[in-house]
């Protein structure tokens, strides 16, 4: 009895070890998003949203994935820094990642204006062929 309490407390330690590092590797994902939205990385933002994909602006702006990387090209969507000041993130049986943060966003408008909010925000990803992939983003101001 006692080498089963051993064997299923090893089990649960690796299971919960597996996921912590899941979320490791979203958390970071979700980051680096960040990153190729300041500096243009269409590639790897093509690669990380899905077609289907809703991205939400603070404003009420809904955009598909391909209006996104169509502003960020034409310089309408233009991000200077984002400092993500909180993040986390929830595993749903290991295929659905919700991430929450907080954070300072940065940039510039079409006229050139900048802009510095505080933002609160939920993506949601989903695991699609062993990749995560970005499918949902909503953020309201602070």
């Amino acid at each position: 009895m006692k080498q089963l309490i051993i064997i299923l407390v090893l089990i649960a330690s690796q299971i919960a070890y597996g996921q912590s590092e899941e979320n490791q590797k979203v958390n970071q994902l979700h980051l680096r998003k960040f990153d190729w939205l300041i500096n243009k990385n269409y590639d790897s933002l093509n690669w990380l949203i899905e077609p289907g994909a809703k991205y939400i602006h603070s404003n009420g702006w809904v955009q598909s994935k391909q209006e996104v990387i169509d502003d960020l090209k034409s310089g309408k969507l233009n991000y200077t820094s984002v400092n993500v000041s909180e993040s986390s993130v929830a595993l749903y049986n290991n295929h659905t990642a919700v991430v929450t943060g907080k954070g300072s966003f940065k940039g510039l408008m079409p006229d050139k204006s900048e802009f510095n909010i505080q933002l609160l925000y939920t993506e949601v990803y989903v695991k699609h062929k062993k990749q995560w992939k970005l499918v949902s983003r909503q953020a309201c101001r602070l």
